[in-house]
């Protein structure tokens, strides 16, 4: 007879709870499992990911029972240069390890990556442990460091590439958060595939919303409002929506607001001093508690990746709770994301790198409004169907308790 309650133990840098800022998926699944009745215990970094400060006291451990959250240090700097990030990535790397070797009677590990080097931990976890090991793989990491150009050195190219494929290939469990890592992820030898898809928890959003507060806290109102919410690294190509704010900053009414961090937000603030654009504002990372309020008072949301291939592949986070706030998605990155905003009517496909595209699109949603609100109400209502929250954490438990209980039997 299985077991009606399982120990499972997440290894994950990134991990955030509700009081800070970033993607928050993990910690609503693992908020869904230990409401189950499931104990889960998480290892993570003291720093976030996003800003760089101390987390450590924040309060995500101890105000779910069942549910845990121990800190492993991590040396380095996660935005002072990507040999600093390497150096952070190793040593939370090893400190995982033996941090999670003193958790007793575990029943699964649960690794995810990027970055990669967690999940090899995880996967020594459980292998020391003789459990499972659960491999999620959240973008498709070394290629999109290589892709992007963050990656260069051809010895670790190769050696990241073979530890992707030894993970792949011994994983009991992969999990997937877009369909469109299937096929890089079995051509490199994945197999036992489930995918569990990025989405949003629409509870926390009202889509009727004005976000007036907001608004007035920082100087919006009667503006025509163009949000980014996330993080402000090379990948996200922000460059270029300045370039198409510096199309329209004649246009008085329409302002764009970068909210977020990361290593390229000092230089993109200084270019838009060096343009002299009055329409662009940079608010530092908000909390995802704080989230409903600034989407709220968007009149359309911003995704944008740079037009590289690989990023076809990608569901971000960041568009789904652009849905689930009810807001019209402007989606600057082709593929599977733009299959799901143009099935739902949500927004309009712009193409990547094109700054000129970008503002012509913005303009037609000012310029409309009544439209603009319909592709919002129609993103909620696909989001609600396909992509809540809820019920991908069901999705995600049943893959875990199916993993836990064939290794047991």
């Amino acid at each position: 007879m299985a077991k009606k309650s399982w120990h499972i133990l997440l290894i994950h840098q990134a991990f955030v709870g509700l009081e800070e800022a970033g993607g928050t998926r993990h910690y609503e699944f693992a908020q869904h499992l230990a409401e189950r009745g499931h104990k889960v215990t998480v290892i993570a970094s003291p720093v976030s990911y996003l800003t760089g400060q101390n987390t450590s006291s924040k309060g995500t451990s101890g105000q779910i029972p069942n549910l845990t959250v121990l800190r492993a240090s991590a040396l380095g700097g996660y935005h002072r240069s990507f040999f600093f990030r390497l150096i952070n990535f190793l040593s939370f790397s090893i400190s995982s390890f033996f941090l999670g070797a003193r958790v007793r009677h575990v029943d699964l590990v649960w690794g995810t990556s990027p970055p990669i080097f967690q999940a090899a931990s995880a996967w020594a976890l459980a292998r020391i442990k003789r459990v499972p090991f659960l491999f999620e793989v959240r973008d498709l990491w070394p290629a999109f460091a290589v892709a992007v150009g963050i990656l260069r050195s051809q010895p670790l190219i190769a050696a990241t590439e073979w530890l992707e494929r030894f993970l792949y290939r011994r994983a009991d469990q992969l999990v997937l958060n877009s369909p469109g890592f299937l096929q890089h992820v079995r051509a490199r030898g994945g197999r036992q595939i489930s995918i569990v898809p990025n989405g949003a928890d629409a509870s926390m959003f009202n889509p009727e919303a004005n976000g007036a507060a907001f608004r007035k806290a920082h100087h919006l109102e009667n503006h025509f409002v163009v949000l980014y919410a996330g993080a402000h690294g090379i990948s996200n190509d922000l460059g270029v929506v300045l370039e198409a704010a510096n199309l329209m900053k004649e246009d008085k009414q329409i302002a764009f607001v970068f909210v977020g961090d990361g290593k390229e937000k000092p230089r993109l603030q200084s270019q838009a001093v060096q343009m002299n654009m009055e329409n662009a504002h940079f608010l530092p990372p908000l909390p995802k508690a704080q989230m409903a309020e600034a989407l709220a008072a968007a009149d359309a949301c911003l995704a944008i990746l740079k037009p590289i291939e690989l990023y076809a592949t990608v569901y971000p986070n960041k568009v789904f709770d652009y849905m689930a706030a009810g807001r019209p998605v402007l989606l600057a990155i082709d593929g599977v994301m733009r299959e799901v905003i143009e099935s739902a009517g949500a927004g309009i496909f712009v193409p990547p790198g094109d700054a000129s595209a970008l503002a012509n699109a913005i303009r037609k949603l000012a310029d409309d409004p009544v439209a603009a609100r319909r592709m919002g109400k129609a993103g909620r209502a696909y989001l609600e169907k396909h992509f809540d929250r809820a019920e991908l954490a069901n999705q995600m438990e049943k893959v875990i308790l199916e993993t836990a209980q064939k290794k047991q039997g």
